[in-house]
């Protein structure tokens, strides 16, 4: 009986294991307070956008943290804590820092960004950050506006030739 607990608990630690090395972003959130109809509003706008959203026991994620090295995490888990994880690293903070600011009892707490330890306000400066779709489309537009001057400075040039 106690080893299949154990085997379980195993189990629970590896799968968390396994959610902090594949994610490029793993929040910690403190939900308390939250309504069912909240929480569910929540998930379903972070499933949305393909980010995992559970609820383990703090103890459980502490043990996953510490094997992965990432200790200076275990501050963040007091209280009721879900995690989000997602292969996008600015997707979950964007999301969960918009619902916070309409829903006070969902509290940012701290989280793994690219493989590296992160606070609160981290996550915040990071929700302010476009999607990588929109950081995409910025670039393009950078690399475009150039080739489009060229193009209709050439246009121009071809233009008064044809004339002459």
């Amino acid at each position: 009986m106690n080893q299949s607990i154990l085997e379980s608990k195993k189990a629970v630690v590896g799968e968390i294991s396994e959610k902090l090395k594949s994610s490029e972003s793993s929040v910690v959130v403190e939900y308390r307070g939250l309504s069912v109809r909240e929480v569910t509003e929540l998930r379903r706008l972070l499933l949305k956008e393909g980010i995992d959203f559970k609820v383990y026991k703090n103890s459980y994620f502490e043990r996953a943290a510490d094997d992965l090295g990432f200790s200076e995490l275990k501050k963040s888990l007091t209280g009721p804590n879900a995690f989000a994880f997602s292969s996008d690293a600015v997707a979950p903070s964007r999301i969960l820092a918009k619902f916070a600011k309409k829903h006070k009892f969902l509290v940012l707490k701290g989280g793994v960004v690219e493989g590296k330890v992160v606070d609160a306000d981290t996550i915040i400066t990071l929700s302010k950050l476009p999607n990588r779709e929109g950081m995409i489309s910025m670039v393009l537009g950078m690399l475009q506006s150039p080739v489009r001057s060229f193009a209709y400075a050439l246009a121009q040039i071809a233009e008064q030739k044809a004339q002459a």
